[in-house]
């Protein structure tokens, strides 16, 4: 019984470094704690996004969420963020000219519980098209990236975004 705590106690501690620095990576760079970009129910900051979405440019303004908003207090190595950016002008085209889209939009209207802020934000009756190319998936990330031609607004959600 001895040897079990202490492997319990060590598997635990072994966890609490990287979901301690996860959430650094979120509420740190983000201002989660209702400055530097946050106004309570998500976040406007860009840099962030810049960092999680290199290939999308320079963005101009933003609405996210993160499962670590308002933790829930349950460590997790997995980070998801969701929510819209706007593209720098001229970059969606630039998108446009260099990858296949198709029409298609997101199956869901933001059905987890840290994204309830965002239902009804993001351009109005948008139409939506994607490039499977730009949604990366791979070791342990993955993203899905929903463009609206009209607004220049990007919807997205992205499972480990900084690898």
């Amino acid at each position: 019984m001895e040897r079990r705590k202490v492997i319990g106690i060590g598997a635990g501690l072994a966890v609490l470094p990287v979901w301690w620095a996860l959430r650094q990576v979120v509420n740190g760079a983000s201002g989660a704690n209702g400055t530097d970009g946050t106004n309570g129910d998500w976040h406007t900051d860009t840099a962030p996004l810049e960092r999680a979405f290199p290939l999308l440019g320079p963005l101009t303004d933003a609405k996210w969420v993160s499962s670590r908003d308002n933790d829930r207090g349950i460590p997790s190595p997995e980070l998801v963020i969701s929510g819209f950016v706007r593209l720098a002008p001229g970059r969606l085209a630039e998108l446009t000219a260099a990858h296949a889209f198709v029409s298609e939009g997101p199956a869901d209207d933001f059905t987890s519980w840290f994204e309830k802020p965002l239902k009804g934000e993001g351009p109005e009756s948008p139409h939506w098209i994607r490039s499977h190319d730009l949604d990366r998936d791979g070791s342990g990330y993955s993203t899905h990236l929903w463009f609206d031609r009209r607004s220049d607004t990007v919807r997205f959600w992205a499972l480990n975004p900084y690898g």
